[in-house]
C-alpha cells in the first residue's frame, strides 16, 4: 500500500492552495510525506521561475515552497499527535535564511522537523537542499484554522 501524500488527505474546502491544493489545476501539486520524524517534499521547478539569473530560482519561490511543505508538515503532526482529523493551518510567520543558489531543473528536497506543538499553534523547522546542498533553512510558525470558526 502506497502512503498518501498529506496534501491528499486535506479536506476538499481546503485543498485549492496554489503551492499545494489538489484541487487547483494551475498550481503546483506539492505533496509531503513522512520519512521518520521529520518529513520531505520534492519538487522541480521549471525554469520560468528564474530570479533574473538564469537557471536559478528567485526567492518568493523558495519561501513558497517552504511556505506549503511547513503547512502540510504542521497537518500531519497536528493528525498524528492528537489522532483526529485536523482543518488546516495557516502561516503565522515564516522566516528563510538564504544559504546559496537553489537551481531550477534539479529535485529540491524541502525537509521539516516539528519544533513545538502547543494548542492551534505549530512551529516547523524547515531546510531547503539541492543535489544535498543546503540552499535554504528556515522556520514556520502554523496555525491551525479553527474546525468552528464563524464567519462575518
Amino acid at each position: 500500500m502506497t502512503e498518501l501524500a498529506f496534501q491528499d488527505q486535506y479536506a476538499d474546502e481546503y485543498a485549492h492552495c496554489y503551492g499545494c491544493g489538489r484541487l487547483n489545476e494551475d498550481g503546483m501539486k506539492l505533496k509531503s510525506y513522512w520519512d521518520g520524524e521529520e518529513t520531505v517534499c520534492r519538487f522541480t521547478a521549471d525554469p520560468k521561475f528564474s530570479g533574473g539569473y538564469p537557471g536559478f530560482l528567485y526567492g518568493g519561490m523558495i519561501a513558497s515552497l517552504m511556505d506549503c511543505h511547513g503547512a502540510a508538515t504542521a497537518w500531519a503532526a497536528k493528525a498524528r499527535t492528537v489522532q483526529q482529523e485536523a482543518t488546516r493551518f495557516v502561516t503565522a510567520s515564516l522566516k528563510v535564511d538564504f544559504r546559496a543558489p537553489a537551481p531550477t531543473n534539479v529535485e529540491l528536497e524541502v525537509r521539516g522537523k516539528i519544533n513545538e506543538i502547543k494548542g492551534r499553534k505549530v512551529v516547523v523547522d524547515l531546510t531547503l537542499s539541492a543535489a544535498g546542498k543546503l540552499c535554504a533553512e528556515g522556520s514556520a510558525v502554523m496555525v491551525e484554522i479553527p474546525i468552528n470558526r464563524q464567519e462575518g
